[in-house]
């Protein structure tokens, strides 16, 4: 059951990015999200509001040459917390990109993503 929950949440964040659902993008992650990680050589640190406004602003899938497509590689759960890794790629443009999400059940047992590292590849 918790698998499941998960892994739904994560299909949610790729729904999102492809169709650029910024609603969609707001309600899988905690309040208290960050995100970190690396757009080529560039480091960003910030809180998930600048991704989602982004995506918004030009949606994957209309950006790219090849299609945008997402793939959870790894999704394990233990108790309340989780992690799953995505692998992107189409991402704005050419963009190819792993992503490693920590997730973690919050005080209404719904689950959210509490941190995404990423790295362009």
């Amino acid at each position: 059951m918790s698998e499941q929950a998960v892994k739904q949440v994560v299909e949610n964040y790729i729904g999102g990015t492809f169709t650029a659902d910024t609603e969609l993008l707001k309600s899988v992650f905690h309040p208290a999200a960050i995100m970190t990680g690396y757009m080529g050589s560039d480091l960003m640190i910030a809180k998930p509001t600048s991704f989602i406004e982004d995506v918004g602003s030009h949606p994957a899938m209309k950006e790219s040459g090849a299609p945008y497509k997402a793939e959870i590689t790894n999704l394990k759960v233990t108790g309340n917390i989780a992690e799953a890794t995505v692998y992107e790629t189409g991402f704005f443009g050419d963009g190819t990109l792993e992503d490693h999400f920590h997730l973690l059940k919050d005080e209404k047992g719904d689950w959210k993503i509490i941190s995404k590292c990423f790295t362009t590849l």
